[in-house]
């Protein structure tokens, strides 16, 4: 069971960017899905511009966090540090899109590093688990 909760947390790593999407779009003028990147270039909303870089973000963390959720099952490093790194992780970037969205940049790179420090942690664990 508790290896399911850091599988339900890459599950939400990988929805997450669409939320920071939606509340992009959500500002600005009228959305146009035709061209949904010129779109938002064309923004001068700074909410949009933020969730749209909250995104961006998302997207970007989404890929090492898995890999390291699966590197360390891998390794045999234990469940209950996967499942709490995980949800660490989840809650750190929840708070980097909340905070980049109130644009409040010292505590969104807080949140950033600790994110970052969660996927760190899983790898070093992976890594020492079979040295």
């Amino acid at each position: 069971m508790t290896l399911a909760i850091a599988y339900w947390c890459v599950l939400i790593a990988a929805i997450l960017p669409l939320a920071w999407s939606w509340v992009a779009k959500a500002g600005g003028e009228k959305f146009d899905n035709h061209d949904p990147r010129g779109w938002l270039s064309r923004q001068h909303d700074p909410r949009s511009i933020r969730a749209n870089a909250a995104q961006q973000n998302a997207f970007e963390a989404f890929a090492p966090f898995a890999a390291a959720v699966v590197l360390a099952q891998l390794a045999g490093v234990d469940a209950e540090w996967i499942a709490s790194l995980s949800v660490v992780f989840i809650a750190a970037r929840i708070a980097h899109g909340l905070l980049y969205l109130g644009d409040r940049a010292t505590l969104r790179s807080l949140a950033w590093t600790l994110g970052f420090a969660c996927i760190a942690a899983l790898l070093v664990l992976a890594a020492v688990q079979i040295a």
